[in-house]
């Protein structure tokens, strides 16, 4: 019985590392949000906000191994990208809001490394 209980918690454990990522911003009583993340080789994360139209949030972001990374939102079928890097260690810029929307920052791993994520944005 042991085992077998050994072997689904080991199971769950690499299911849950394996998994693509998706977090909703919670920005503190200062207005900033920090997150920290692994994103395993092959999967992605995508930290996201409804956002007001005339907001300027500084963001940041840093990674031990290159990603590709994009800011993007949804208007009607079509979407935006307000920023958007190929193969980048870090980034570090403004993001102006056009349109009351939902904002995500996206992470995608396309290496075969795991790698580790910081990212901050202050509201």
């Amino acid at each position: 019985m042991i085992p077998t209980l050994l072997a689904g918690a080991a199971m769950l454990m690499i299911a849950v590392q394996a998994r693509a990522e998706l977090v909703e911003i919670r920005f503190n009583e200062q207005g900033r949000f920090e997150h920290s993340a692994t994103v395993a080789a092959g999967k992605f994360v995508e930290i996201c906000s409804k956002l007001t139209k005339g907001q300027a949030l500084p963001w940041t972001f840093k990674s031990d191994q290159p990603m590709q990374f994009n800011i993007h939102y949804h208007e009607d079928k079509k979407v935006e990208f307000p920023a958007k890097l190929q193969s980048a260690t870090s980034a570090e810029a403004r993001l102006e809001v056009p349109i009351d929307q939902h904002y995500c920052w996206m992470w995608a791993n396309k290496g075969s490394t795991d790698a580790q994520l910081t990212f901050s944005v202050q509201k």
